[in-house]
């Protein structure tokens, strides 16, 4: 007999790939992974999450979650070894008994479609619009275009963290998909110790975190700090080690006021920062959900956002908008005596409880799988 969970349905065999493994040192499909693959364990089911043999953690299971290894010489191969990885990832998955693959992504996964495993469903994260960024190269947009495609014409089932990328997907290939967003968690006080070791005082900076790439802003970020007359210094967290971050630290690691302090991976620590910065910039204008804007409502900050369909889809009136330089440089220089950050901060924090929850988002894809398990059976 099939083992069942406490409320009498049968637990599920799940993978878990697309990422670069668990647990999270990375961005936001790696928190995905992490934060659902432990809940679902919570729930019973037997999870598996598909990790690259070079990552630092080397157990064989990590809080309840089997961690399967394969080869991935993106470090060597670049793009070329994330498509590397996939196939190997794929490959291995032929030869589990998993009721449901969810696959993070679709930018080097969709082109191995032929060798999906058909003895599951398999549930697409779609991500966002990745072919409208403009760090891509227009061969790599057209490339990506294509793969989005043959994303959403393989998928069994198609998840869509934002309102926005679940109607792109309806309008461009008439395909339904679910929308689950990311979760985040509410912060209520922060240590008071870790922005002292950025050389700051609390509520006496400001702070961004993103990867430097054109499409989140992060030169537009830095001039309204730089031209608004603000006598707080702009922590940027992110690695520099892209060709884009290179040019932007050559560009403005002469100012005294602009700090990379590069990425922070240790989570208390980036709360506590975000917690007690006097504004937290988001410029991402690209994709749907994004998980770095989650965490700032939960930290319970003051938030100055990108004006773009998707950030106002999260946040709505939680915050302030930018859309240029003026807009921007207005923000910041109101923000000292006329943005009402109680009311806000305490929106944003009621939408991250009720909304983009951990827990309520694993419902939704535990809901989502069985759902797409019990078609497959109905249509035999």
């Amino acid at each position: 007999m099939q083992p069942l969970t406490p409320d009498g349905l049968p637990l599920l065999s799940i993978g878990i790939l697309g990422t670069r493994g668990i647990p999270n040192r990375y961005g936001g499909f790696e928190e995905c992974a992490e934060q659902l693959a432990v809940r679902l364990v919570q729930k019973g089911h037997r999870v598996s999450v598909y990790n690259p043999r070079a990552h630092e953690f080397r157990g064989e299971t990590w809080r309840g979650v089997r961690i399967i290894r394969r080869w991935a010489p993106e470090t060597r191969l670049a793009t070329v070894g994330q498509f590397a990885y996939d196939l190997a990832c794929f490959n291995d998955a032929r030869t589990r008994d998993f009721d449901v693959l969810l696959q993070l992504g679709y930018t080097s996964s969709s082109v191995w479609h032929r060798r999906w495993p058909q003895a599951c469903r398999n549930v697409v994260n779609m991500d966002g619009v990745e072919w409208t960024r403009a760090k891509y190269h227009p061969l790599a947009r057209r490339f990506l275009k294509h793969a989005e495609r043959l994303a959403a014409m393989h998928a069994d089932v198609l998840v869509a963290d934002s309102p926005g990328i679940r109607s792109h997907l309806a309008d461009t290939y008439q395909r339904q998909a679910h929308y689950i967003p990311y979760g985040s968690e509410v912060i209520d006080s922060g240590d008071e110790r870790v922005p002292s070791m950025y050389d700051v005082s609390p509520c006496a900076y400001h702070v961004a975190v993103a990867r430097l790439e054109p499409e989140n802003h992060i030169e537009l970020i830095i001039q309204g700090c730089l031209e608004s007359g603000t006598d707080k210094p702009l922590l940027m967290v992110g690695s520099t080690a892209n060709s884009y971050g290179r040019s932007v630290v050559a560009r403005y690691g002469r100012y005294s006021q602009i700090r990379f302090v590069g990425p922070i991976y240790d989570r208390p620590r980036l709360d506590s920062l975000r917690f007690f910065s006097h504004l937290y910039f988001h410029g991402h204008s690209a994709g749907g959900t994004n998980p770095s804007l989650l965490d700032a409502m939960g930290c319970r900050t003051r938030i100055v956002a990108h004006d773009n369909p998707f950030n106002r889809a999260v946040l709505e009136d939680g915050g302030v908008y930018f859309h240029d330089l003026p807009s921007l440089i207005g923000a910041i220089r109101n923000s000292e005596s006329k943005l009402e950050r109680s009311a806000a901060i305490e929106r944003n924090a009621e939408r991250i409880r009720s909304v983009f929850n951990w827990d309520l988002v694993t419902e939704q894809y535990e809901a989502v799988f069985r759902n797409a398990i019990a078609r497959a059976r109905d249509q035999r």
